[in-house]
């Protein structure tokens, strides 16, 4: 656990909770003052010796943030990439994977990540496959078992968002990895909200593509993300395209890289790089585990003083653990007009609208919702003042 002291001085060293209450830690939480300092000595340094210089003098530094998140999800570093947001992880793995043919059929969880699923409907419109949703479990999660009588020889992928963006669920990742193993289904899992609230690790989850953002509860800066690519697996993925850094050219012959760095370009903002590094390493300090138990504390103190609300509708899936998001409509409210309401006195949550989580949102026949996520920077006097404000408003 996480100590009053410990706490204290994690928020001393968090300059953004001077500014408000912030409450959108799945948006994009507040960098630590380690993050900021590195970020601020690389652009410095860059300034001095110039961008390019400068980037090789920090390569031992980058390889280390590699090693780390290799830790955290309990991977090889060869297996991890660096990228610039949780999309271009998905867009140039899926990218890389094998073209679909007609009658080709992809499994995806209800609450798949918009962006995801816009870019397996798309190729699959192109090439006369399909997209299918895995059924739920009453609560709303998936259902592995379901998923297993689903399997078949013209399955080519099976997606998961693990963590939601659209409320409290977390979903049983390891039981769907233990069907795509079986089946030897290629198994991709959109982890964005998993990394810094629930411990990782690619070897239990058994899939082939993990990928997330920094900027969420990892609390690393915006413009970072993190691609795995299973060793197993390299093979099976032609990169969409390359560059001097990924496949350079050797007499005369194209030396495509051999570990998931084939993802990467030459061309990088290393300072961000280096301010994620700094987030890594804070959360392997603390324990993953513990940040998440704090979190999800919060959020379920939330989820119970929001209920006393009338004007309250919360609209958490998931029975048992639930993560950090708190969802809810308040009624006659508009979600983002509610979002900038709150904004305008400094209280900062998040609002999504059905794009983001389209099969989930249809379902329940949602427009949007307004959505509190909990960092295990927040405190209790935290959701006591957005109740308070809430009912104010009422």
């Amino acid at each position: 656990m996480i100590s009053a002291e410990q706490l204290g001085q994690l928020r001393a060293q968090t300059p953004g909770l001077e500014k408000g209450l912030h409450l959108n830690h799945a948006g994009a939480s507040l960098l630590p003052q380690a993050a900021l300092q590195a970020i601020h000595e690389h652009l410095d340094l860059e300034a001095q010796v110039g961008p390019m210089e400068a980037a090789l003098l920090v390569a031992d530094k980058l390889q280390a943030l590699r090693e780390d998140v290799a830790r955290l999800i309990n991977a090889c570093s060869d297996e991890i990439a660096l990228m610039t947001s949780g999309s271009s992880g998905f867009g140039s793995a899926f990218a890389s994977m094998p073209r679909l043919q007609q009658g080709d059929r992809i499994l995806v969880g209800r609450q798949e990540w918009g962006g995801n699923l816009a870019n397996y409907q798309r190729a699959a419109l192109a090439a006369g496959a399909m997209v299918e949703t895995i059924p739920c479990h009453a609560d709303g999660s998936v259902n592995a078992s379901a998923l297993a009588q689903m399997m078949d020889s013209r399955v080519r992928l099976v997606s998961l968002t693990w963590l939601p963006a659209n409320g409290g669920l977390i979903n049983d990742a390891v039981a769907v990895g233990k069907v795509t193993a079986a089946a030897g289904v290629p198994y991709l899992i959109d982890a964005g909200q998993a990394l810094g609230q629930v411990p990782v690790d690619v070897q239990a989850l058994q899939c082939d593509v993990l990928k997330s953002a920094g900027r969420k509860h990892l609390r690393g800066p915006r413009g970072t993300a993190l691609l795995y690519v299973r060793k197993s697996f390299l093979d099976k993925l032609e990169p969409a395209w390359v560059d001097v850094s990924s496949a350079p050219i050797a007499a005369d012959e194209v030396q495509l890289r051999q570990d998931a760095r084939r993802f990467e370009t030459s061309e990088a903002a290393v300072a961000l790089q280096l301010g994620l590094a700094a987030s890594v390493k804070l959360a392997l300090t603390l324990g993953v585990e513990n940040l998440g138990s704090v979190s999800a504390a919060l959020a379920k103190a939330c989820r119970a003083r929001l209920a006393s609300i009338p004007a309250i509708t919360l609209h958490d899936l998931g029975e048992g653990a639930q993560s950090g998001i708190v969802a809810f409509n308040f009624r006659g409210h508009d979600a983002v007009a509610l979002k900038n309401k709150l904004a305008q006195e400094r209280i900062y949550i998040g609002a999504n609208g059905v794009p983001y989580t389209p099969l989930d949102m249809q379902e329940r026949g949602l427009h949007s919702i307004a959505r509190a996520s909990f960092s295990y920077l927040n405190t209790l006097d935290d959701v006591e003042k957005l109740a308070r404000a809430l009912e104010i408003m009422a």
